[in-house]
């Protein structure tokens, strides 16, 4: 985690900023990232829509590998994260989408792994994320993690990117959208969008076996306030059965520390 403060050549946005205008306004030498700074990511975020499928299965690497490590947020994040949002829709990434197998294939990044991304690091910078740093280190965990703060600035700036995707024609791309979308909603400005959403959750339950989907969907309807006791399947139950005997293993584990020694058989 670091706590640097925010040097990109732009303010942070209420709108998305065209993919060129943040390789040209952001002093990218100057961000920290996972192994360094990100003087190398202008080439490789370029790559992202190269006709080549080999140079943007490279570039996917290099690109988010640099601002993905142990659910932190760096200073490159939020232009990163800006970026791929503003390139959703490039010719190159939306070619071929018809396709039912689109976003599965192996040969280069697609939108789903770049949606999902998205959504993986807005995650880990929601809600439950901040409570737990006020939790362990104070009231003023966000004023002085500015990197997180700035990445919940920008969620309306990314949510306008992912939503076009809700309804796209390919199962895949919709559902990764709407995981992506899910914790960008958090931000006061779009809780209006979470019926919108609920409708688009309810579409994917009654399709989808990907357990994280559903993990991530029916999380975000009951904290919504919806019952989906109709719309869980047996897969559903018997997950949330096996997470309940998780944590319950989990807190057993905790109960059993006791002045440096572990208990006898530790779950984990």
């Amino acid at each position: 985690m670091t706590h640097n403060r925010s040097q990109t050549g732009h303010p942070r946005p209420a709108e998305l900023p065209t993919c060129q205008t943040l390789l040209e306004n952001t002093d990218w030498a100057s961000l920290a990232t996972a192994c360094g700074t990100g003087e190398s990511l202008p080439a490789a975020l370029t790559r992202l829509t190269d006709p080549d499928p080999a140079a943007r299965q490279s570039a996917l690497r290099d690109v988010l590998g640099a601002v993905t490590h142990q659910n932190s947020i760096y200073e490159a994040t939020v232009p990163v994260a800006l970026y791929v949002a503003a390139i959703l829709d490039h010719p190159v990434l939306v070619a071929g989408c018809s396709s039912p197998d689109a976003g599965t294939t192996h040969n280069g990044p697609t939108l789903v792994p770049l949606l999902g991304w998205l959504g993986d690091t807005a995650r880990d910078a929601d809600d439950e994320c901040v409570a737990l740093g006020r939790h362990h280190c104070g009231e003023d965990f966000l004023d002085e993690y500015e990197e997180m703060r700035a990445f919940r600035d920008a969620r309306p700036a990314i949510f306008s990117a992912v939503r076009t995707f809700l309804g796209h024609g390919n199962a895949h791309i919709r559902h990764a959208a709407l995981v992506a979308a899910i914790p960008l909603v958090e931000h006061p400005l779009l809780t209006e969008h979470r019926a919108d959403l609920a409708r688009h959750a309810r579409r994917l339950l009654a399709l989808s076996t990907d357990r994280h989907q559903r993990d991530r969907v029916l999380e975000a309807m009951k904290a919504w306030g919806h019952d989906t006791s109709s719309m869980e399947n047996a897969s559903d139950t018997a997950a949330r059965e096996h997470y309940a005997r998780l944590r319950a293993a989990r807190a057993a584990a905790d109960g059993n520390w006791s002045g440096g020694s572990y208990s006898d058989e530790p779950p984990f």
